[in-house]
This record gives structure tokens, C-alpha cells and sequence, in this order.
């Protein structure tokens, strides 16, 4: 099964992936609605969000695919499959257990930040892709926009606090870089469904335990339940296939870039709907955001014609 070969081009697939990431911005929002309405915590959340989304995943994975197709993975795939999904769970539970040590904004500027420098390092090891200039301009707006978007403020925080925060936030930088590797070996050979299907199951059962040992808050009020729905189904299944299908046509470290487009968006949230300021900085790192993204779409347009001219 060779699915690489989609009519939609490059550019398309920065705006699937552009999409996707802007989805993946309003998940603070949400995520913080549930924890003012219930005794909600980060690991039950990102249990449920994963197990929310598979009875989507199932019912469009088996529209979609005909037949058995959907169980017809080679080994070395699966295994692929599997670390995705184990990747997945392992870059939520750092992330969110960071947070706790360092607060939301560093715990988000150091993983945003660094994850595009593990994806272009392992991508040029791994997948030999091509470092152009243009991704090195991008890169360092991107870099720089974030870094201006999260006003960082540690407060009263020991120094063994921060040394913890700091290295499970570098973790799970490291995870959401082998995810998008990992994605972007699967793409070649099967359809984003698939793989998502498979792996996030495989994550939500690695995220059981870990939930259930934490203690696994079921009980929500009503619209806590339609936040846990649109974080499934919304921010986690829909989200997640147009990051899947856009990859296929998507360099990684392209990819991990334009996913910066998040932070962004949940500034913007933050600003609109709880008030918080953007600030002279704020605003300078939104628009280096926006000239990440742009550099982005057009190294990949001109890509695109020098190619044709070959």
C-alpha cells in the first residue's frame, strides 16, 4: 500500500497541517474550562481525549478502507505504529507533569521551541531530508516568535524543581519529534487512518494506567463532557488526520514548524476570551509567526516549480 503518491501537493499539506495546529490551540481553553468545572487531571484528560476519538477513528477507518485492509500492517510497521502511539502518550504525560514543576508558559516555550530542532536533527540523520535556507529563515522566526509569545515567569520555583521541569519538558520535545517522524515513515505506506487508529489506541491503553494509578476522574458536568467531546473528537481525531494526510505531501521538519502556529493560537484564545494581554512583545512574536509560515509556504511553492522544471 503506497499512499505517498496523493494528488494534493505540498503547499495543500502545510494547510492541512496549518489547520491542524490552529485546532491544537484552542485545546487550553478547553482543557482549562474543565478543570474550573471539575476535579478533572491532566492524565485522566489525556486518557479520555486519546479514547474519545478511537470510535471515530474505527467508524471512518472502516468506511474508508475496504475489508481486512485496515489489519493488513507489516511487523516492522506495527512496531512503528505502537511506538507512536507510545510517543504520543509519552510527550502528553511530560508535558502536563512540567507544567506542574515550571509552569505552562516555560513548559510550552521549551517544548515548542526545541521540538522543530529534534525534528530537523533527527529528520537530516533519519530520513536524509534537505535543510534548506528557507526552513533555516523559518526556523529561527518560529523560534523567535514563540519565545516572544510565552511570557515566562518561574515565580518562587527551587532550583531542583526547575532542573526537573526543564528535562520533562526537553522529553517530551523529544516525543512529539519521534511522533512526527514516525507519521511521516508511515505516510508513505498507509492511510492516515490507519495509522492514527492503531496508534492512538495503542497510546490510550499505554495512558490507562498511569491514569488509573493518578486517579481516573469520570465524573463531569455536562458541558464538562462536551469540552471532553471536542477535545476528542475535534482536537484529537479530526485534527490529528489532517496532520497525518498533510504530512504525507510534507517534510517533517517543515512540518514541525508550521505546528507552531499553536502557541499563536492559544495567545490569541488567551487574549480574546480571558483578557490576558499580548503586549508590544507579544504582538512582535505573532507576526514573526505569521512570516515563519509564510517563508514556509513559499520555499515549498518554489520547490515545487524548480522540480517542475527538472
Amino acid at each position: 500500500m503506497n499512499y505517498h503518491n496523493a494528488p494534493e501537493g505540498a503547499s495543500f499539506g502545510l494547510l492541512m497541517i496549518m489547520v491542524s495546529a490552529i485546532l491544537w490551540g484552542t485545546v487550553g481553553i478547553f482543557v482549562q474550562t474543565i478543570y474550573t468545572l471539575s476535579e478533572g487531571n491532566s492524565f485522566s484528560i489525556g486518557f479520555l481525549r486519546l479514547a474519545i476519538s478511537l470510535p471515530v477513528l474505527f467508524f471512518a477507518c472502516a468506511r474508508t478502507l475496504v475489508g481486512w485492509q485496515m489489519l493488513q500492517i507489516a511487523k516492522r510497521d506495527l512496531a512503528l505504529m505502537l511506538l507512536t502511539g507510545a510517543m504520543t502518550a509519552f510527550y502528553q504525560v511530560c508535558y502536563f507533569t512540567s507544567i506542574s514543576y515550571i509552569g505552562v508558559a516555560a513548559a510550552t516555550l521549551i517544548t515548542l521551541c526545541t521540538a522543530p530542532v529534534w525534528v530537523a536533527l533527527l529528520a537530516s540523520l533519519i530520513l536524509h531530508e534537505r535543510f534548506t535556507l528557507g526552513i533555516l529563515l523559518a526556523g529561527l522566526c518560529a523560534v523567535g516568535g514563540t519565545a516572544l509569545l510565552v511570557n515566562v515567569q518561574p515565580g518562587q520555583i527551587t532550583v531542583r524543581s526547575q532542573i526537573l521541569g526543564v528535562c520533562l519538558a526537553l522529553s517530551s520535545a523529544l516525543a512529539y519529534a519521534s511522533v512526527t517522524l514516525c507519521s511521516r515513515l508511515l505516510s508513505r505506506r498507509y492511510h492516515p487512518l490507519q495509522s492514527l487508529t492503531v496508534s492512538f489506541f495503542a497510546g490510550a491503553v499505554f495512558l490507562l494506567p498511569i491514569a488509573l494509578i493518578t486517579g481516573l476522574v469520570l465524573q463531569y458536568p455536562f458541558v464538562g463532557w462536551i469540552a471532553l467531546l471536542y477535545l476528542g473528537i475535534v482536537t484529537t481525531a479530526f485534527a490529528y488526520v489532517l496532520y497525518f494526510s498533510g504530512i504525507r505531501h510534507t517534510p517533517a521538519t517543515v512540518a514541525s514548524i508550521a505546528t507552531l502556529l499553536e502557541p499563536l493560537t492559544s495567545t490569541i484564545l488567551a487574549w480574546w476570551l480571558l483578557g490576558e494581554n499580548l503586549g508590544t512583545s507579544g504582538i512582535i512574536g505573532g507576526v514573526l509567526l505569521l512570516i515563519a509560515i509564510g517563508t514556509l509556504y513559499w520555499d515549498l511553492r518554489w520547490n515545487q516549480r524548480h522540480s517542475r522544471r527538472n
